[in-house]
C-alpha cells in the first residue's frame, strides 16, 4: 500500500468494513456501531476508494464479500484486535498500571504458599501479566539489583542497603544426613571426615558469586539446581548438606534423615523475604503485592 493511501485510511472506516463484512448488511453494521445506515455506507465507499478496490459486491438482496474483501477482511480482523490491545495498553500507562510485573522466587521459599499467593493475586490483577522466575543463593538479589525483576522471594542479605525487606519468617538451615551416611553421632564427626563425603549444595544461578555458604573446604561437591532435588539426594545417601526445616520435618521424625548439628556444624537461621529495590518506582500493582505479603502475617519463627 503507498504511503498516501495509509495515511488517508480512517479507523471509523476500517470499523464500518469490519461490521458489514460480519452482518452482510449495512443496516445491521449500523446498529452494532450506533451510526445511521447511510454513514456506514459511506465509510465503506471511501474506504474502497482510498484503497482502490472492491471490497464489497452489492448487486444482490443482501452484499457479500469479494474475494479481495474476504482477504483483506480476515487481514483486518488481526489488526483491529491489535489496535485495541494498543488501546488498553495506552490505559494501562495512563493510569500508572504496569502490563507486566517479574517476580523471582528463590531457592529458600515455601513455594507452594508462594504460588497460590501469586495465583490469588493476579487473578485479581487480570491486566498484568505475571513474569515468575527461579534463582538460586545470589541470583534473586543480583536480579533485583539488575533492576530485571520488580519482586523476589528469598533468604534475606540484612547488609544489603540496596534493598527494601519485608520479613515473611526465620527457618532453620540443618546439616543433615541419612542414618548410616557417616555411620558416627552428629557430636563425633571430624573435620577430616566431613572431607571425605560428598556435600550436596545449591548452583549459584548469580554472574557474581561473592559468597560461600556451608562449604567444607576440600570436600567433593555434589551440585543440584533446587532444595527439592537436594533433598531427594541426601535421603538416597549420595551426600549429606543442609536443608530448610520446613523441608525436612516429615524426615526427622521418621528418621529418614538424621540432625547432624553440633558445635562444628551448628546449622544457621536465615529470614525469608519479599524483597524491592529501594530507591525504584514502583508501580500500583507492584505496591498492592507488596502490601498482599506483607499482610500475610509478618515474620514467624519456626
Amino acid at each position: 500500500m503507498k504511503p498516501n493511501r495509509i495515511s488517508g485510511l480512517k479507523i471509523g472506516d476500517l470499523r464500518a468494513f469490519d461490521a458489514v463484512a460480519q452482518t452482510l448488511s449495512f443496516a445491521e453494521a449500523g446498529r452494532l456501531l450506533g451510526r445511521s445506515h447511510p454513514s456506514v455506507f459511506a465509510a465503506v465507499g471511501r474506504l474502497e476508494d482510498q484503497l482502490g478496490l472492491q471490497l464489497l459486491d452489492r448487486q444482490g438482496y443482501r452484499s457479500r464479500l469479494t474475494e479481495a474483501g474476504a482477504t483483506f477482511h480476515a487481514r483486518l480482523t488481526h489488526a483491529l484486535r491489535g489496535l485495541g490491545d494498543l488501546v488498553d495498553l495506552a490505559d494501562e500507562l495512563r493510569s500508572g498500571r504496569e502490563p507486566t510485573l517479574t517476580v523471582v522466587l528463590g531457592d529458600i521459599s515455601r513455594r507452594e504458599e508462594v504460588l497460590k499467593l501469586l495465583a490469588r493475586f493476579f487473578a485479581a490483577h487480570p491486566d498484568t501479566q505475571l513474569n515468575l522466575d527461579y534463582e538460586a543463593v545470589g541470583g534473586p538479589a543480583e536480579r533485583l539489583r539488575s533492576a530485571s525483576a520488580d519482586l523476589a522471594i528469598h533468604r534475606v542479605d540484612e547488609g544489603d542497603l540496596d534493598l527494601e525487606v519485608q520479613p515473611l519468617e526465620r527457618i532453620r538451615l540443618i546439616p543433615v544426613a541419612a542414618p548410616l551416611f557417616f555411620g558416627l553421632p552428629a557430636d563425633r564427626l571430624s573435620i577430616d571426615l566431613l572431607r571425605s563425603r560428598p556435600q550436596c549444595v545449591i548452583r549459584d544461578t548469580a554472574f557474581k558469586v561473592d559468597r560461600d555458604y556451608f562449604l567444607v573446604d576440600g570436600a567433593p561437591r555434589c551440585t543440584v539446581p533446587d532444595h527439592g532435588m537436594k533433598k531427594e539426594l541426601i535421603v538416597e545417601g549420595l551426600a549429606w548438606g543442609h536443608l530448610p526445616n520446613f523441608l525436612i520435618v516429615e524426615e526427622l521424625r521418621d528418621g529418614s534423615l538424621v540432625d547432624l548439628s553440633s558445635d562444628r556444624l551448628p546449622g544457621r537461621s536465615e529470614t525469608i523475604g519479599v524483597m524491592r529495590r529501594r530507591e525504584a518506582r514502583h508501580g500500583p500493582v507492584a505496591e498492592s503485592l507488596w502490601r498482599t505479603f506483607k499482610a500475610t502475617g509478618g515474620m514467624t519463627d519456626h
